[in-house]
């Protein structure tokens, strides 16, 4: 058996492949792009940002601490504007919980907008609570011009507070008001 030499077969048409060596060509330029940008994402060190923390000259308490040395008195209160001032009733909430610890569990709005006066209604027999809520308004509760007694336990509250026209005659609350705008 004899040896043939090895021949070539002729390329009948020298560009016949050219298509895809340009596709391979592309596609290794891509993966080259690629490659750099993926290199250069992973050595960016970003923006620096300095972070500082306040001083604090008095340690702070837990609410388990603070509610020790100034508990929330247990009286439950609805709010309800009764004069028509928008946020009115929200902010005498502020008010109630901030400076008195008189926990406000609703605040509304009341049947309509046209009550003259301010009126706190006392909603059970504990004349403890409605007396607590009238002395931050600083009424006394023999003031029948403000202060009624109409007990009604389906409400969930101890008093009712129906803020009137003349909200901003309560100096303490018309200040804390003034103050928070």
């Amino acid at each position: 058996m004899g040896n043939k030499p090895f021949r070539r077969k002729k390329n009948s048409h020298p560009y016949k492949n050219l298509p895809l060596d340009i596709a391979i060509g592309v596609a290794g330029i891509l993966l080259l792009g690629f490659i750099y940008s993926l290199s250069q994402n992973t050595m960016h060190t970003g923006v620096p940002i300095k972070v500082s923390f306040p001083e604090i000259d008095e340690p702070k308490m837990l609410a388990k601490e603070l509610y020790r040395t100034d508990p929330i008195k247990n009286i439950k209160v609805e709010i309800l504007n009764g004069c028509g001032i928008k946020g009115i009733a929200g902010k005498t909430s502020e008010f109630l919980r901030s400076k008195y610890r008189i926990d406000v569990v609703r605040s509304d709005n009341a049947d309509r907008y046209d009550y003259s006066k301010t009126i706190i209604i006392g909603r059970n027999e504990d004349l403890n609570k409605i007396l607590s809520v009238s002395e931050a308004f600083g009424l006394s509760i023999n003031n029948s011009d403000h202060i009624q007694h109409v007990p009604d336990e389906t409400l969930g509250v101890d008093v009712t507070i129906i803020l009137g026209k003349d909200i901003n005659s309560f100096q303490t609350i018309s200040q804390y008001i003034s103050k928070t705008k």
